[in-house]
């Protein structure tokens, strides 16, 4: 809670500061600048015993920020949105990585943060308007597993295969204002097109306790869903407590950044639609 509060000091004299700046297609307010400077300074002496520690001590470093919907649509067209001060929970996931990237580098500095960002944000790595983002969680892992940044492990887990149609953005089309543009909207649809030819493998909600010893933290943790057209509705951190048990690390939409208060298993009974969770393991092997 110490990186939290420190935080929390910083953003209301920076509060004032309400100008955003575009270069290379980045929008991020001076708060937000200033806030890296503030959480990788105190992030640099950061001590962990494997990487999945470090995640999870960079992912408790953000607790007490506010969740906040929507945080990347700004805008008119897609830019690299960097917003530190309210996270949803793809976006703390992102930033958690890119943070945990960047304190591998030398010097850390703001635009390796931003350049790791792009790398997990967009397919290929690459800003190419608002359909090059991974909007799709199942998606954005296995872009992210091909160039190394994690691994898929919900088959070695036990998981089991699901043949669904994954065109919740398509079908909904009225729901996304980028999606009023034909050609981003074309796109969406050619994408859905090629996740139609993948199967969705996620371990269901009554396997989870035989393999939770297997979770380790730092694991990310996707949670899948029964609802028509998605893959994913939340995601977060696995986090072992010292009760010994797997909880969620997350962006919770009840207010911020939390850990449950139960563990994994029980926490997902009480999410609606819910049938069981895709788990993804950091590597960070790219850079």
């Amino acid at each position: 809670m110490y990186f939290s509060s420190m935080i929390r000091n910083y953003i209301f004299a920076l509060l004032v500061i309400t100008c955003y700046f575009a270069s290379a297609q980045i929008t991020c307010s001076p708060a937000d600048r200033a806030l890296y400077n503030i959480k990788i300074e105190a992030l640099k002496e950061l001590k962990a015993a494997s990487l999945g520690d470090s995640i999870a001590k960079v992912g408790t470093s953000f607790l007490g920020i506010p969740y906040l919907e929507k945080t990347l649509e700004v805008g008119t067209t897609e830019s690299l949105v960097i917003n530190l001060r309210g996270l949803d929970c793809t976006t703390f996931v992102e930033n958690v990585l890119a943070f945990t990237l960047v304190l591998k580098t030398p010097k850390k500095l703001f635009h390796d943060f931003t350049k790791n960002l792009e790398t997990i944000r967009y397919r290929n790595g690459v800003l190419d308007g608002y359909p090059s983002r991974l909007h799709y969680f199942t998606d954005w892992i296995r872009d992210n597993e091909k160039i190394g940044l994690v691994k898929d492990i919900t088959t070695d887990l036990g998981g089991v295969m699901l043949e669904k149609p994954i065109n919740f953005m398509g079908t909904h089309r009225d729901l996304y204002p980028y999606l009023k543009d034909d050609k981003n909207f074309k796109r969406i649809q050619q994408t859905e097109a090629e996740l139609a030819k993948e199967t969705l493998c996620y371990l269901p909600q009554n396997l989870i306790k035989a393999q939770e010893k297997k979770i380790k933290s730092g694991d990310i943790i996707a949670l899948a869903t029964a609802i028509k057209g998605l893959d994913v509705t939340h995601t977060g951190f696995a986090i072992r407590q010292p009760n010994g048990r797997i909880h969620l690390l997350h962006a919770s939409s009840s207010g911020e950044v939390k850990i449950s208060k139960v563990p994994l298993v029980d926490y997902l009974k009480n999410i609606k639609n819910n049938i069981g969770i895709i788990i993804a393991r950091p590597l960070l092997i790219s850079s």
